[in-house]
């Protein structure tokens, strides 16, 4: 790990030393579905939406008694509702025909699954089964680029950077790390540079500081 990386991560550690995984659920199941809805909007409306939607029905089996338009009007104020359920119900069938009902450990397993993707598998991988992943979301894109320590146009780039300057240990705590930074301090506009406790390491802020 360079100078630069290594001081960054051991600031941001001290900044949020709660740093976690903000979606609420209770299995593998549970966080793969809050991680789909999460596509597009925040954790906290996913949350308030599977308070309900998990006590009444926490396993796939359960999900499966849902008709399409059923599960809709139980997601309705999260964005592209429609979209969302059409692909959740489907994921469900797909669990119970090629994996026998259980969440898959892998990267290619859970992005055979409708609606999830490389962000999707990094996140189930990582807080569910405990396996190192950085999930790079729009958060983790921004900042990263921001800071320095991956200059990618896109997430794969940006995910496959950060793999190599980030020791394998520290993946899954890194990704939570940036992510609270970047919903807390380095937001998509007007960023708080000045409160920031990472600037002096941040190209951003370099190039930014006399506008700032």
């Amino acid at each position: 790990m360079n100078k630069k990386t290594e001081k960054v991560l051991e600031l941001l550690k001290k900044q949020y030393p709660d740093a976690k995984c903000e979606l609420n659920y209770e299995s593998p199941f549970q966080l793969l579905v809050a991680t789909i809805l999460s596509a597009q909007t925040t954790d906290k409306k996913v949350n308030e939406v599977t308070k309900t939607l998990f006590k009444e029905y926490p396993t796939v089996d359960d999900f499966l008694k849902l008709s399409q338009e059923e599960l809709e009007n139980k997601i309705k104020t999260i964005g592209l509702y429609r979209n969302k359920s059409k692909n959740l119900l489907l994921m469900c069938r797909q669990l119970k025909e090629n994996f026998n009902g259980e969440v898959p450990k892998t990267m290619e397993g859970i992005t055979s699954l409708a609606g999830a993707g490389r962000k999707t598998a990094n996140v189930v991988m990582s807080n569910a089964f405990g396996i190192p992943a950085i999930a790079v979301d729009t958060h983790v894109f921004r900042v990263a680029n921001r800071i320095g320590l991956a200059k990618g146009d896109n997430v794969l780039d940006v995910e496959k950077q950060l793999q190599k300057v980030i020791p394998k240990n520290q993946w899954s705590l890194a990704h939570h790390l940036i992510i609270f930074h970047g919903r807390r301090c380095c937001i998509a506009r007007n960023p708080k540079c000045g409160q920031c406790i990472i600037r002096d390491y941040c190209d951003y802020f370099k190039e930014n500081k006399n506008k700032i």
